[in-house]
């Protein structure tokens, strides 16, 4: 396979890396994660077990990438991303012991083909971004976000529709993207007015 992992990253053997990927320094890949052809993943990524990255996947430096999450084809995850698994975290369980495996409901998250979450949002458990979606930089996303949806703020809300070359549209009434002139599939529940 022709697959380049640079000396520092730590990847379990029990993982899997397609071909043509890149792993880069300090990047820790956990048992069971799997991971697609042609993804890179940057410096000091945190990709936690049973994860899986499907192809052509960018996850930049420092990204923390919990089990329960699973990215489409052409995802991009920003510098610093969190993309968590558990909806009501605690240390220990109400007697005071420490929390164990079984003392909490793994909180699955889907990021789907093409969407970009932009550098340290954070995408809490159980949410799923739609298809071209696009979560702004520092956002909060607490609630699924739509197909082709620009989301920004904590929590993220929805302020417009982006084209699939990741460029706003002017309004909600073009179905072509003024930028890359691709067709968006919007039916009226996804055309959501900004803002709301």
């Amino acid at each position: 396979m022709n697959v380049r992992i640079h000396p520092t990253a730590e990847i379990s053997s029990a993982s899997t890396i397609g071909d043509g990927s890149v792993v880069w320094a300090f990047a820790q890949v956990r048992e069971e994660a799997k991971i697609g052809s042609n993804c890179i993943i940057g410096t000091g990524v945190y990709v936690d077990k049973n994860v899986v990255i499907g192809n052509s996947v960018k996850i930049q430096n420092t990204a923390q990438l919990f089990e329960g999450c699973e990215l489409d084809d052409g995802v991009f995850i920003g510098p610093g991303v969190i993309i968590a698994n558990d909806e009501y975290p605690r240390s220990t369980n109400p007697d005071g012991t420490l929390k164990s495996a079984s003392d909490w409901k793994l909180a699955e998250t889907k990021i789907n083909r093409g969407a970009s979450v932009g550098a340290r949002a954070v995408v809490l458990g159980g949410i799923t971004v739609g298809r071209y979606a696009m979560v702004g930089a520092g956002a909060v996303v607490t609630r699924d976000v739509p197909e082709y949806a620009i989301v920004v703020g904590n929590p993220a809300k929805v302020i417009g529709i982006a084209g699939v070359c990741g460029h706003p549209q002017p309004d909600n009434s073009s179905p072509k993207c003024p930028m890359c002139g691709i067709l968006n599939p919007l039916d009226e529940r996804q055309r959501t007015e900004p803002g709301s």
